[in-house]
């Protein structure tokens, strides 16, 4: 069992956060930006291509994160790749002793560095989850017998703040997400009913509520204007006023925290940092959130 699900099934509260490979195959950039994560929290999502821009393939990443110190979880999108890609990476994956993902559709390609590319979008990202549960369970999506069968933690993404997200986010449980990390939430009130409509049927999921620390009033700006992304005039005005944006943009991180932090169904935070990565060990720090808990050994007679 990988050290972030077996946080979570001993009860502790659990921290994630981004980790954005390098746009080129600068493996010290990897180990840098993991330096800056480790004991900081308890798993890092290594992201595949964020943004629809090239970068450094997740799951090579991935192991670089892991030789670092830190606890991978390889994402996946629906993307690039069609269901035989995908199986294989996963089965790669699985050789490399990478068992945490969180899958997801993936940004359009129209909106990154190479807007000709072909949307593939094979598996959208319930299908993906499905995917994963079959290799796991020993079948490829085919039906022939995949032996031995892979271990996996298998993780989805959800987005309070968007229309009819509950229905999605039910139905990604029901084909077998173990753990769910949602878009940022900037205004806990409307989370908790979220999260209330959820816990209502789905009570086993692992639920890590997202924080992401703001950087600027520029930036709060262009993120208000995301679909699924609720952001409220209060938090941008804060930031418009403050004479020190980052400062204030760790202060409001630390608050939602805190807010999040206390509200009965949530097992932990995903943490993002928009190419700052350092803002997180502020953010943790400042909430009291360190150290880190370890996993405790079982004793079996």
């Amino acid at each position: 069992m990988a050290s972030l699900e077996s946080l979570l099934h001993q009860g502790a509260f659990v921290l994630t956060a981004e980790l954005n490979p390098p746009k080129s195959a600068a493996a010290s950039v990897v180990r840098r930006r993991a330096s800056v994560l480790k004991g900081v929290v308890d798993a890092v999502n290594v992201t595949d291509s964020n943004r629809a821009n090239v970068a450094m393939a997740a799951i090579p990443a991935a192991v670089l994160v892991r030789d670092a110190g830190v606890e991978p979880i390889v994402q996946i999108t629906g993307r690039d790749r069609n269901r035989i890609a995908i199986q294989a990476d996963l089965l790669g994956a699985a050789a490399l002793g990478l068992p945490n993902f969180i899958f997801m559709s993936g940004d359009d390609p129209k909106q990154g560095n190479h807007p000709d590319a072909v949307h593939v979008q094979d598996l959208s990202g319930v299908e993906l989850v499905r995917a994963a549960v079959s290799l796991r369970d020993g079948r490829f999506l085919s039906g022939d017998e995949v032996k031995p069968a892979p271990r996996y933690f298998i993780g989805a993404t959800a987005s309070p703040g968007a229309p009819k997200d509950v229905d999605r986010t039910l139905e990604k449980i029901a084909a077998g997400a173990q753990f769910i990390q949602t878009q940022p939430v900037f205004d806990p009130a409307p989370f908790s009913q979220w999260l209330a409509d959820i816990r209502r049927r789905a009570h086993d999921v692992a639920i890590l509520a997202g924080v992401l620390v703001l950087r600027s009033a520029d930036q709060a700006d262009r993120l208000a204007k995301v679909p699924g992304i609720a952001l409220p005039d209060s938090v941008r005005d804060r930031l418009r006023d403050a004479a020190d944006g980052e400062a204030e943009g760790v202060a409001i991180a630390i608050e939602t925290v805190e807010a999040l932090r206390s509200l009965p169904g949530v097992n932990g935070l995903h943490l993002y940092a928009i190419e700052w990565p350092e803002a997180i060990p502020l953010v943790v720090r400042g909430a009291g959130l360190l150290p880190r808990p370890v996993v405790k050994e079982v004793v079996t007679a």
